[in-house]
């Protein structure tokens, strides 16, 4: 089966079964939605649902399903062998106070084996582990029960189900949020014990040596945890199930490695051709990382110094590495992009749609690794310090580590995160100048007019250039506005006119400008645009340009003060309008306007 196959049987399975498909969320997750510890990135496949696994209300039912696109770099130094990855789909399907135990194990148990409409696996070469209980939760006999009666029913003989401690068979997500036992199934691949079952000292040998891969996992929702600590059980206990795709390809399409699926194999041979001193596990780490960072720019990243920007510069600067190392062509890496956007085509079509921008952000992240790359790495051989080739050449701790570690040179790794911190904070010092707006005086009338005009700028920039634009700064006086904001080229003539007649057509509409105060969980759901990672109050206060905040031209948490209508742009006689003056590189990767009312 390829990949397409396993995830349109899946989707097909479980929506004949009562459930409604929902799609991929982005990689990128909105912050702070206070249940789990904030993370840059979708890490699995339940992430998104949190607050619905948690008991609020899911607007599509009860039952879901999905295919999740998830990124991961607590694994990033493993990449190159057969399994890891960053980037990962997992198939989902869900029970939010639904069905329970019983249900999930016995579809899952058919989908895997099931020959017409599942995987047809052969389910005597399956194996089971449950969680075996301890001093937080108890042994899971109900789990071990219904597998049980499976097997005797379908007449699979031996010992096939091995209880096993919380650090195989218990799921969380963090320290706050649901959690419980689970169920894991194993497959023995190649057949070694053709057919029968184990003892419990030959199970945990054969999972140890990779005998048998795991390739499918049910999760029981059935506590919540707070603090690290379990509070009780959940009112209405839910179902997390489902499994790595890639890890399903391996077993379906006889490989013991992920870069012999079809969702790499084309990319692989691509690297190889364009390489004159190829090496596999170089060729993984390209292979993995761009794909990696394909999604990741297509879900609005664009590579910075700084939080999910900083995963992605790590990622190619790292693929550029290893793509110098088997001295692969200057610019070659882009090559890639189409291959994966057409393994994607079906289930990503977002992809191929934002094929040129992927493409050119990679590019450009490449034109100026390549700049400091051989400067860098003089600097490496004379000894700099780790901090500075980060911050002045762009080196990612990570490669510093990896050249150190080839020449046998110890980096003080204390030293630069102590560095990596002050940097951290001056940017969220930065950052939190940035959400008062930088106003010079805000009981000045023309103040009070240019903070609004750069509402209005800010949501013209979006439409023009796309969601890969953030504001980055602001500086109000009563003679102008400035505004910087991530983007990697030079605005065109067309594009600035564009964004002129964008804010001047909203100034002509008279639109209102309203305030409204509401909890920050339900701030953030409202999609009004605020910087992502900063730490706002329980009440958010959002100032949206129209008639309601629904469908708002423009809405964003801001302390304000705005003025009433954008009429007042316009001044008494109706006449100014806005004009950007100026439109220059404020820093690498980020623009800045100087614009007028006149």
């Amino acid at each position: 089966m390829k990949s397409s196959d396993i995830r349109s049987r899946f989707l097909k399975f479980f929506e004949k079964r009562g459930h409604v498909i929902i799609p991929s969320a982005s990689l990128v997750t909105p912050d702070s939605k206070g249940v789990t510890n904030s993370t840059l990135f979708n890490t699995a496949g339940m992430q998104p649902l949190i607050p619905y696994l948690l008991g609020e209300p899911h607007p599509q039912g009860t039952r879901l399903a999905d295919v999740q696109k998830c990124l991961r770099t607590v694994d990033f130094d493993g990449i190159g062998d057969n399994t890891h990855a960053t980037f990962f789909e997992m198939l989902g399907n869900w029970s939010l106070g639904d069905y329970f135990k019983k249900e999930a194990i016995n579809w899952s148990y058919e989908f895997l084996t099931d020959k017409s409409e599942g995987l047809g696996l052969d389910p005597k070469r399956l194996h089971v582990t449950v969680f075996e209980g301890d001093d937080v939760a108890p042994r899971d006999e109900e789990a071990a029960k219904i597998w049980q009666e499976i097997f005797d029913k379908n007449k699979i003989e031996g010992n096939r189900i091995f209880y096993l401690p919380a650090e195989n068979n218990w799921w969380q997500a963090g320290d706050n949020g649901p959690c419980g036992p689970d169920s894991e199934m194993f497959y023995d691949v190649l057949n070694k014990f053709n057919g029968r079952g184990l003892t419990h000292e030959e199970f945990v040998k054969a999972d140890d040596v990779r005998d048998v891969l795991e390739v499918w996992n049910d999760v029981f929702m059935q506590y919540a945890k707070v603090d690290g600590k379990i509070v009780g059980k959940l009112p209405k206990p839910s179902v997390d199930t489902g499994a790595g795709l890639e890890r399903l390809l391996m077993t379906l399409q006889g490989v013991d490695n992920i870069y012999d699926t079809d969702l790499h194999m084309t990319a692989m041979n691509k690297i190889k051709e364009l390489s004159k001193n190829w090496n596999l596990k170089s060729a993984r780490i390209v292979a993995d990382h761009i794909r990696s960072s394909i999604f990741l720019i297509g879900d609005g990243v664009i590579p910075s110094n700084t939080d999910r920007g900083y995963i992605l510069r790590r990622l190619l600067r790292k693929a550029i590495v290893n793509a110098n190392g088997m001295q692969m062509a200057e610019f070659t890496l882009k090559e890639l992009v189409s291959i994966y956007a057409e393994v994607y085509k079906e289930i990503y079509p977002n992809i191929a749609e934002k094929l040129e921008i992927i493409k050119n952000e990679i590019n450009l992240e490449e034109e100026r690794f390549r700049k400091t790359l051989e400067k860098g790495l003089k600097e490496f051989e004379k000894g700099t310090d780790a901090f500075v080739l980060f911050s002045s050449y762009g080196f990612p701790i990570e490669l510093t580590l990896e050249l150190a570690k080839e020449k046998g040179i110890k980096i003080d790794v204390d030293k630069f995160n102590e560095e990596f911190k002050k940097h951290q904070e001056l940017s969220r010092t930065g950052a939190e100048q940035k959400f008062k707006g930088g106003l010079a005086d805000a009981n000045d009338p023309m103040v009070i007019k240019y903070h609004t005009a750069t509402h209005l700028l800010h949501q013209a920039l979006h439409i023009v250039l796309g969601d890969g634009v953030g504001q980055k700064g602001s500086n109000i006086t009563p003679e102008r506005l400035r505004f910087d904001f991530s983007y990697d080229s030079k605005m065109t003539d067309e594009q600035k006119k564009n964004v002129e007649e964008i804010v001047n057509e909203q100034i002509k509409k008279a639109l209102p400008v309203n305030q409204v105060l509401m909890p920050r969980v339900e701030a953030e759901k409202t999609g009004a645009r605020h910087f992502f990672g900063e730490k706002y109050g329980d009440e958010i206060s959002i100032y949206y340009i129209g008639d309601t905040l629904e469908n708002a031209f423009s809405k964003e948490f801001c302390g304000g003060p705005h003025v009433k209508n954008t009429s007042e742009l316009a001044g008494p006689e109706g006449k100014a309008m806005f004009k950007i003056q100026k439109e220059e590189a404020s820093s690498q990767g980020v623009r800045r306007i100087k614009g007028v009312l006149q």
